[in-house]
């Protein structure tokens, strides 16, 4: 089994990791300009749940880590699944560009938003309440999307066009790499059920102290 193929170094494969990180970051950069985008009556029903969320964390003395854990587990579990299953099929590889994308833009609209709500505040906010996770979850999500790539390369090369070479041992090799992201986005889910919460106790007292401003008439 020749396992070279998924050598998923950022030395051998900088070009993948370039491509993948630019359309995250782009997506960041895209969901950040969306928050412009939104209505006034948008903007002031997105300050609402805001606002009724932090006071919920404020008030909540037990949250079940539990519940939390295999809700976020679920979630990262489901995206990991669909980029595994978008790089067997070849032809998805494109929708696995897409959710790296989208991923980009969920985590530049929350940033954004939380900013032009709270200020340097809400930037604090992100960075205690999601920052620490999505720092495994974001790399762990590439290198499943950089191996369901390799995948998809594999097949369209060595199957169709020169119709040699096993497919067993490349559909092993990016299940394996699928396997591995799964135990990272596991612990990246254990961290917001146990730690994140102890986090936000401590810090949301003073961002709900900070008024929700409603959202400024230039938009």
């Amino acid at each position: 089994m020749n396992f070279r193929l998924w050598n998923l170094s950022a030395r051998d494969n900088v070009n993948l990791y370039v491509f993948v990180g630019v359309l995250v970051i782009v997506g960041a950069i895209f969901g950040a300009l969306l928050v412009n985008a939104l209505t006034l009556e948008q903007q002031q029903e997105l300050a609402d749940e805001i606002g009724v969320y932090m006071t919920k964390i404020k008030v909540s003395e037990h949250l079940s880590p539990a519940t939390t854990f295999w809700s976020s587990f679920f979630f990262y579990g489901k995206w990991l699944l669909l980029i595994w299953f978008l790089g067997l099929s070849v032809i998805g590889l494109p929708l696995v560009l897409v959710l790296d994308f989208l991923k980009g833009v969920l985590i530049g609209f929350a940033v954004a938003l939380l900013a032009q709500e709270l200020a340097w505040k809400g930037v604090f906010f992100f960075l205690v309440a999601t920052a620490p996770q999505n720092a495994i979850v974001v790399p762990a999500l590439m290198i499943a999307s950089i191996s369901a790539a390799r995948f998809a390369y594999f097949v369209v090369r060595e199957r169709l066009f020169r119709r040699k070479g096993q497919l067993l041992p490349p559909f092993l090799a990016h299940t394996a790499v699928t396997g591995l992201m799964l135990v990272m986005l596991c612990v990246a889910s254990l961290f917001e059920a146990f730690l994140s919460p102890v986090l936000l106790e401590r810090v949301t007292p003073s961002v709900v102290s900070a008024e929700i401003s409603p959202p400024s008439s230039k938009f």
